[in-house]
């Protein structure tokens, strides 16, 4: 996949043009969007992110279209997912609601950079060192089984992290929020709030987020341009997501089930993968194995789409016959 300078250029500047404009509305209006303001902007997104599919389709052909698409799907998903995690933490230190906006805004565009780093780091790997396709498939493989053992993330599950702790213990923080501000006076004393520490907490779930998903976005496309996109567009839209679907969240029970099928599903075509071009002394004598049958990505995309149909169908058929579980009380920082 050819992608000229001009057009690397005029996607980071589209896409750096959409994120300012998400930070102009924070800055000058916080607050908790309506539905039909998240629904707008969801749809918004989506459709935006169907009609870069669809270009690619037109000019590099159905091949890179499906694995844009596939990729998008999968990334897509896994922010879903994250979301779980900021509601956890959101609630676990009480963040008022007019500023979950810009701690969401904040937590995505650390994903970005972090997911950047780490598709740099993956692009230069992958290019040079086959053996790491055998690394990134057994990672999803095992990260799929850690989903299946635990499942869905709850309060109970949230556990601080030492940097938080470290936080906590060396900085001076106050036991009230400033409005949306990091840092506060107290008397004459200037001291950080809680805030601080919800970000540091957002901040790290991205990372160990990131871990997961470049690996598994490696597996469906080897191309940068489309690994970088498929990531931007399934990040961008998720602070509007995150109020559109409110309690949804707690519905999808068997969402981690459905995540982890797709993960292993990469994990084991990233093996195969790796074994058509292997070169690893102590595998079959370092010779490729070419009777490894090949997944399409065509294959591969109707695997991941039904997949996750199949898991949020489920999830909405268990819950509708269930009773609402009781709202969670918030514990304030101190």
């Amino acid at each position: 996949m050819n992608v000229s300078t001009w057009v690397w250029a005029a996607t980071l500047i589209g896409l750096t043009a959409l994120l300012a404009v998400d930070l102009l509305i924070i800055g000058r209006r916080p607050h908790e969007p309506s539905m039909k303001e998240a629904t707008g902007w969801v749809v918004f997104y989506v459709l935006l992110a169907c009609v870069f599919g669809g270009w690619i389709f037109l000019n590099y052909g159905s091949r890179y279209g499906q694995e844009f698409f596939a990729g998008w799907v999968t990334e897509y998903s896994l922010s879903v997912d994250n979301l779980f995690v900021f509601v956890i933490i959101m609630s676990r230190f009480a963040v008022p609601r007019i500023y979950q906006q810009k701690v969401l805004l904040i937590g995505i565009v650390l994903a970005l950079l972090m997911r950047g780093a780490f598709i740099a780091a993956g692009a230069a790997l992958v290019s040079r060192f086959v053996w790491v396709f055998y690394l990134f498939g057994l990672f999803l493989i095992y990260t799929a089984w850690q989903l299946t053992r635990h499942g869905e993330s709850d309060e109970s599950d949230f556990k601080e992290n030492a940097l938080i702790r470290w936080s906590r213990r060396v900085l001076p923080i106050s036991k009230e929020y400033d409005g949306a501000r990091m840092t506060t006076h107290v008397g004459a004393k200037r001291m950080f709030t809680p805030m601080l520490i919800v970000m540091i907490a957002i901040g790290t779930t991205d990372l160990i987020f990131a871990l997961d998903s470049i690996p598994a976005i490696f597996g469906l496309t080897k191309e940068p341009f489309l690994v970088f996109t498929a990531n931007v567009f399934a990040l961008m839209g998720l602070r509007q997501l995150y109020f559109l679907l409110g309690g949804l969240l707690d519905r999808l029970v068997y969402l981690s089930l459905g995540l982890a099928a797709v993960l292993g599903f990469i994990g084991v075509k990233l093996i195969m993968e790796a074994l058509h071009g292997n070169n690893v002394p102590f595998i079959n004598g370092g010779e490729p194995i070419t009777s490894v049958p090949h997944i399409s990505i065509g294959v591969s995309l109707s695997v991941i789409v039904g997949i996750l149909a199949v898991a949020t169908v489920a999830s909405l058929i268990k819950s509708s016959r269930e009773p609402k579980p009781s709202e969670r009380t918030p514990t304030p920082v101190g």
